[in-house]
């Protein structure tokens, strides 16, 4: 029987996080859009078929260097979106603002997912080829259990899947800091403080507004 960590790593996941984050985008008011509301989405769908193609038929660097280009691209519409909210919120009505500041934070969650999920490990692909336990840039709770306890847990051959990192992402943006799954490399910390940055930067927005409405 093959275990877990022997199995290829779903994608599918990943794709859905990628359309809800083009489909969020497009529900945005105009006013938090640079350039055409389309462009963006478009972006991702055209990058999004060839890097489906290039991993199912092996072509395992372009589909890594397209999975990155996709990541480069959303979190691009993301932070010129959340500049423009800073810049243009307090015009907005109260609700609308919320709307907004709302959707940018579910999609600051989504785009830090992506990447911690991209890069860890040098990637899904890496990750499966290595067919080590756990991870090399966060130590999930699994990691943390006593080697000789892991296969009662059932966690013996364990490593992380997309689900594990969007957990990290989202604990992150709603605690401002690692909870559960400490960060240890470099790259991970860094995106980590740019994720809380932008969190910081919407729910202070948010709260001001409050503050002043009330």
């Amino acid at each position: 029987m093959t275990s877990q960590i022997d199995k290829p790593e779903p994608r599918w996941q990943v794709i859905l996080a990628l359309l809800a984050v083009a489909g969020i985008y497009m529900a945005l008011p105009k006013a938090l859009i640079v350039g055409p509301e389309w462009l963006l989405p478009a972006l991702v769908v055209v990058l999004l078929v060839p890097t489906v193609f290039a991993h199912r038929t092996g072509r395992h660097s372009l589909n890594h260097a397209l999975g990155i280009a996709i990541c480069a691209i959303i979190t691009f519409g993301l932070i010129a979106s959340v500049v423009l909210l800073v810049t243009t919120g307090g015009k907005e009505p109260a609700l609308a603002l919320l709307r907004s500041g709302g959707a940018l934070w579910l999609t600051n969650v989504l785009v830090f997912a992506l990447w911690y999920w991209r890069l860890d490990g040098g990637g899904p692909r890496e990750r499966e080829t290595e067919n080590e336990f756990g991870s090399r840039s966060f130590v999930f709770p699994q990691m943390q259990i006593e080697k000789i306890e892991r296969k009662t847990f059932g966690v013996d051959r364990w490593r992380p899947g997309f689900v594990d990192y969007l957990f990290i992402a989202f604990t992150i943006s709603s605690t401002f800091g690692p909870t559960d799954a400490p960060v240890l490399t470099h790259w991970a910390k860094l995106l980590a403080m740019t994720q809380i940055l932008i969190s910081l930067t919407i729910m202070v927005l948010l709260i001001s507004r409050a503050v002043g409405v009330l």
